[in-house]
This record gives structure tokens, C-alpha cells and sequence, in this order.
């Protein structure tokens, strides 16, 4: 009998055993299954979150910041009672509210506005926006250290929206020129302004995409390829710099891309390539000397490599080359795909344009092309507007930047319809002696000292050696004539 029941309590032993040995098995199986399948186990360890560089390989942002604070520079503007400046975009729109940097702080008369700009020199000369400057009656620039000063236009280039202004100040902190062309994608950079009036303001971001045209300067001939970053910058940022961890300049901070007019995470840079090369000319010659290689240019898609049989959608597509003009001249033709100017590669038709516009008429470039799947080097000497390889002199445009206008020729449907046989039309009015005298945009100058104004070289001509008062006759579109005088 007890032989019987040490059976029947082994083999119960054994079976409970056996079943608590299924059952951490199950759990051990179903666990792991639930793990390969990405399913978090209920038992949670927990760690701390930090994390630990021994190498010390992180990017150090704290010199390129000290560097730039102290070149970077807050400018205020002030103007007239109810002008109306230039703003290419309306109201709603994404980029309205960033052109509108000068209302930040309105006050009724006059308005006031604010904005940045960035020392390039020791003696005094600012890069900012065009668009923070424009018809600006006075202008005050503030430094890191709080010393203020009033700034004088040098020039404007409303074409890449830049423009250089002068203090009379010498042994000024500067930031020196990087090379936006190096510049990759990822890379660190920081923006530093004066957004919403808070002033010597740094952020940090990576470099999104470069090469973009975002339509922001409206119609007309603008040259946009922007540098794309995530750095956060906002109204007053404008003309302020983007520089690399080495505290060189590679962008001036023009826009953003927001519902709300603050930044949202889009910010754009007007690379240093372009900057240079206007700032160079605007000192040197008072006006920006462009080259062109005369030609038509399309982006490649594939709808476009398929309609045109092209194997690849690298480069820019020429779609028309004009007469005599100097890729015409050098042989570039129709059907042609421009991969390189000189040694930099080419992905879209913003960077063509951001590469020429770096040079200056008589500059010769190297242009590699693909034609019929071949690849070839093409020299190219570049030309100017007119189809020569002239600089004007500096005395000319420094007539021109002192009346401070750009104009057009009168078309011979107006001269007949206002009765007039000669003039020239004032296209856009920047500031200088013609709207201080009361001209406005659209009127037509005819006569200058009673001598007749055909075009802009009689204009000039009128000007030069001119001491004293001048007198400016003319008529607006709608057959009203005006009489101007001023002194010179």
C-alpha cells in the first residue's frame, strides 16, 4: 500500500514539474516571439538618456558666434509719411510679411523699420538686403558694442536684392568671405541678426539645399539660388549673415517660408558668391557689371529628357542661343546640356545663374557641355546687355546712383499718344536726387536743360561736369508735364 502511494506521489511530482516547465517555456517562446515582432515586453528596464562623446568630435559653435556678433550690425530706417515702398508680394501671401521688416515697430509718422547687416571691412562698408533699405530717408546703424552711427547707400542691386551701405568709422570687427560654393548639404551653419529687434540674436542649423529659387523677388530679372537652411531667423534677421564653424560669411539672410510670417522652418540665404561679386562692383563702378552667356535654359525632368531623347536629367538644357551673343560666338548651340562652369557642377538653372553671375563682361569661363552623349569643354568670353565686353566707367554709374533710378525707353506708341518726340522713362525710383526733387516712378524726362533726352546716354551726359541748378522737364503717362529743379 505505501509502495503504491510513493507512486502515484512521484509521478504527480513529475507531472507538476513537467507543467511548470511548460509554462516557462511558453513565456520564454512568446516573449521572444513578441520581440522579433516588435512588440515591447510588459517587463520595462529602464535607462538614463544621456549620452557620452570621449572623442570630443561635436561641432563647437562658440567662436564662429563670438565672431560674427561683433560684425554684425542692427539698422534701422526711416521713412517718408505714407510711401509706398516696394513689396513684391501681397498680403496672405508666405513671404509678404518678411518683405514688410520695416513695420515691425510702426509708428504712425514716419514709419520706421528694422533690419541687419553684416561689416565686410574695417573701414566701415555693410552688406544687407536691398529690401530693408529701399527708399530709405535716413538710415542709423547700430554696432554689437552700442555705438550708432548714420549710414550712407553706396549702391543698391535690387537684381540679387543686395545693397552696400558705408559708416564713417575705421578698425570695425568683420567677417571675411567664405566659399559658398564648398558649402554641403548638412552642413552646420549659423544665422545671426537682429529678429524682432532683439538684437546680436545666433541660431544654428544645417545647410537643407542649395541652388533655390523660390520666386520671392517677383517678376522682372532676378537672379535667385539660395541656400536653404533650418536656422531659425525671423523679421529683422534680413541682411544678416550666415556663417560657417569658422566664422567666414557664406549667405546674407534674405527670406523665409511661413503661413504665420515667422519662421516655421525655412529660412534662405543669399550665397557669398553672389555677394562678393556685387559688392565688388558696386564699390568699384557705383553699379553691378553682369555677363551673360545669351541662351534660353530649361531644368531637366524626365518629361523633358524623354521629349528631347536625353539619357539623363543631370545639368540645364539650352533651349535657344541668340545672335551673336557669346555662347553663340564660343558654339554653344540649341540641344546642348550644360553640366559644369569651370570646375562647378551645374543641377538646375539657379545655379547656371549664380555661377555667370559671379564673373564680369570680357571674363572668359569654361563651359562643359553634352552634346549627342559626347562631353566637351567649351571657352566662352562672356558679354554684357549690349553685346560688347565693355565696363562702364565709374563716372557714369556714379551718375546714375546718385539720381537714383533705373530707366527704360520711351516706346514709340507713347511718344505718340503724349506728344512727344524724345524722353526716357524712369522705370523704378531707389532714392537720390530725383525723388527727393518730387519725381515719381513712370515719369518721362524730355528735356534736361532744354537740350532733348533720347536715351540714357544723353541722360549721362547731361550730368556730367554739371555744377550748380538743373532743370528737368517731362510728362506722366496719364499727359501731365512737370517741371523739376535741383541743385547739385
Amino acid at each position: 500500500m505505501k509502495t503504491m502511494f510513493n507512486k502515484i506521489l512521484f509521478t504527480f511530482l513529475i507531472g507538476f514539474m513537467g507543467g511548470l516547465f511548460a509554462i516557462g517555456a511558453g513565456k520564454h517562446i512568446e516573449k521572444t516571439q513578441r520581440i522579433k515582432m516588435g512588440i515591447q515586453p510588459e517587463e520595462t528596464h529602464f535607462f538614463k538618456a544621456n549620452y557620452s562623446i570621449s572623442d570630443g568630435n561635436y561641432p563647437d559653435f562658440t567662436k564662429a558666434a563670438e565672431m560674427s556678433v561683433h560684425a554684425v550690425v542692427h539698422v534701422k530706417t526711416q521713412f517718408s509719411q505714407n510711401h509706398n515702398y516696394y513689396n513684391p508680394f501681397p498680403e496672405g501671401d508666405p513671404f509678404h510679411d518678411f518683405f514688410n521688416d520695416r513695420n515691425i515697430n510702426p509708428s504712425p509718422k514716419p514709419e520706421m523699420g528694422s533690419g541687419s547687416g553684416v561689416i565686410i571691412s574695417d573701414d566701415g562698408y555693410i552688406v544687407t538686403n536691398n529690401h530693408v533699405v529701399n527708399n530709405a530717408d535716413q538710415i542709423e546703424v547700430t554696432l554689437n558694442n552700442k555705438k550708432t552711427f548714420k549710414a550712407q547707400i553706396i549702391g543698391t542691386d535690387p537684381i540679387t536684392d543686395l545693397a552696400l551701405l558705408k559708416i564713417d568709422a575705421v578698425g570695425l570687427s568683420y567677417l571675411r568671405f567664405g566659399n559658398s560654393d564648398s558649402l554641403k548639404v548638412g552642413e552646420w551653419v549659423l544665422a545671426v541678426g537682429n529678429p524682432f529687434n532683439l538684437t546680436s540674436t545666433v541660431t544654428a542649423g544645417i545647410v537643407s539645399a542649395k541652388g533655390r529659387n523660390i520666386g520671392v523677388m517677383g517678376d522682372g530679372p532676378v537672379i535667385e539660388s539660395y541656400i536653404q537652411t533650418d536656422a531659425a531667423i525671423n523679421p529683422g534677421n534680413s541682411g544678416g549673415a550666415l556663417v560657417n564653424t569658422k566664422g567666414e560669411l557664406v549667405g546674407i539672410n534674405a527670406a523665409i517660408a511661413s503661413n504665420t510670417g515667422s519662421y516655421t522652418g525655412y529660412s534662405f540665404a543669399i550665397p557669398v558668391s553672389i555677394v562678393r561679386k556685387v559688392m565688388d562692383d558696386l564699390l568699384k563702378y557705383g553699379a553691378v557689371k553682369r555677363a551673360l552667356l545669351g541662351i534660353n535654359i530649361k531644368n531637366i525632368d524626365s518629361g523633358l529628357a524623354d521629349e528631347k531623347g536625353l539619357k539623363e536629367t543631370d545639368g540645364v538644357y539650352v533651349d535657344g542661343v541668340s545672335n551673336n551673343s557669346a555662347a553663340d560666338l564660343a558654339g554653344i548651340r540649341k540641344g546642348d546640356v550644360i553640366l559644369k562652369i569651370n570646375d562647378i557642377k551645374i543641377s538646375n538653372t539657379s545655379e547656371l545663374q549664380e555661377q555667370v553671375s559671379k564673373f564680369r563682361p570680357g571674363d572668359r569661363i569654361n563651359v562643359t557641355i553634352k552634346r549627342d552623349s559626347e562631353e566637351r569643354v567649351i571657352s566662352v568670353v562672356l558679354k554684357n546687355e549690349n553685346g560688347d565686353t565693355e565696363i562702364v566707367k565709374k563716372e557714369n554709374s556714379e551718375i546714375i546712383s546718385m539720381l537714383g533710378a533705373t530707366f527704360e525707353p520711351v516706346t514709340k506708341e507713347e511718344k505718340k499718344r503724349l506728344g512727344i518726340e524724345s524722353g526716357v522713362k524712369i522705370k523704378k525710383i531707389d532714392g537720390g536726387k530725383l525723388r527727393n526733387a518730387g519725381i515719381r516712378e513712370g515719369f518721362i524726362i524730355t528735356l534736361i536743360d532744354k537740350k532733348p533726352i533720347n536715351n540714357k546716354e544723353d541722360l549721362k551726359q547731361s550730368f556730367e561736369n554739371k555744377k550748380g541748378g538743373i532743370l528737368i522737364e517731362g510728362v506722366y503717362p496719364n499727359g501731365t508735364r512737370a517741371y523739376y529743379g535741383f541743385g547739385l
